[in-house]
């Protein structure tokens, strides 16, 4: 099996995580990550035995100055790699494109750049064959990843004729101590749509969905109330069988007592899922309602973690190295999603029927 030699300019939030499941994989090996300065997360880069780049040139004496050795600027970084995966800040990976064309290295760019910057956008369980043999691709955002993981066995099953989601997003990640807001509640933006339903439709562009965003001051998962109406009239039973057979959405149990995201939290940690991960939609199973046709549900999305599997099966879509039914199970087995959350703690039983 060939190994994939992955660079990953970015070493942040979803740069780790991205580098420790390329990592995890057997077809691929980290070639180095790139940082901007000698922090506590280069640190721990070197600690792990990833050789470590300098991504901006006249910053790398601080690397130097901090008694960190560097193997590179971003350049050899990106001639030493088959593939690159930018997890850089918004607006950055747009401007890194050009140094990838100029090095002929087919890349991935994260959710906060532009959908027109790219050849395609990026949901492996939506549209994996679009991305094969791009130069360019974009992993969609925590968001749009969570929407359209739902979206794609639901449309396949019984059709869609509307999707409406208010999303109440978390004011920032863990570690984002300038971001907020601290006590209050804002429409996010105030404007109709968010930009979560037109990100979606880059993944379906026939898809008549509606989104609106609030962000709220908790940093711990992103919520939705989702309504979709279906084309169909299935029971509640039947779409929970059949999100229960997807092994990037998790149905939480009511049998589990998880109430809210920071029991998620608890139980990811329990399971063992490293940094306390959650690569899964969680959906609970008891909010999973119709009406006619209308289904109701919330789900919860870990922003920190839930593009890390696309992104390693963007890797190999772009390299055109597997198709979407073995990069996918490759990865999930990797990663040990297949097993799933409740697995991992030895199942908890879902009610027979409504």
């Amino acid at each position: 099996m060939h190994m994939i030699s992955v660079g990953v300019n970015g070493y942040g939030t979803i740069g780790k995580r991205v580098a420790d499941a390329v990592c995890a994989q057997p077809d691929m090996t980290v070639a180095g990550v790139a940082k901007t300065r000698p922090n506590y997360e280069a640190r721990g880069a070197v600690r792990k035995g990833y050789d470590l780049y300098a991504a901006v040139a006249e910053r790398e004496h601080l690397f130097a100055e901090a008694g960190i050795d560097i193997a590179g600027d971003v350049a050899d970084l990106v001639g030493a790699s088959d593939v690159i995966v930018d997890a850089c800040p918004s607006g950055v990976g747009a401007e890194n494109a050009k140094l990838y064309r100029e090095y002929d290295t087919p890349a991935l760019l994260q959710g906060g750049e532009d959908a027109d910057v790219v050849d395609t956008s990026f949901v492996a369980r939506a549209n994996f064959d679009d991305a094969v043999g791009a130069d360019l691709a974009r992993v969609v955002s925590c968001n749009t990843t969570g929407l359209s993981r739902l979206v794609a066995p639901l449309q396949e099953a019984y059709g869609i004729e509307k999707v409406r989601a208010t999303l109440v997003r978390r004011g920032g990640d863990p570690a984002q101590t300038d971001r907020g807001p601290i006590n209050d509640i804002l429409p996010n933006p105030v404007h109709l749509p968010s930009h979560h339903g037109p990100d979606v439709k880059t993944i379906f562009p026939d898809l008549d969905i509606d989104t609106l965003g609030l962000k709220v001051p908790a940093t711990l998962m992103h919520m939705h109330s989702v309504n979709v109406t279906l084309e169909a009239e299935p029971t509640a039973a039947d779409v929970r069988r059949l999100l229960e057979a997807e092994n990037r959405t998790f149905v939480i149990p009511e049998g589990l007592g998880i109430d809210g995201a920071g029991a998620i939290h608890e139980f990811a940690q329990d399971a063992d899922r490293p940094r306390g991960d959650i690569w899964e939609n969680c959906i609970w199973g008891e909010s999973v309602s119709l009406a006619g046709r209308d289904l109701y549900l919330f789900q919860a999305i870990h922003q920190e973690s839930d593009v890390v599997p696309e992104n390693v099966d963007a890797i190999r879509a772009v390299l055109d190295a597997a198709d979407a039914e073995t990069s996918t199970a490759r990865t999930n087995e990797a990663l040990g999603l297949d097993e799933g959350l409740t697995g991992a703690v030895g199942g908890v039983a879902q009610p027979a029927d409504d």
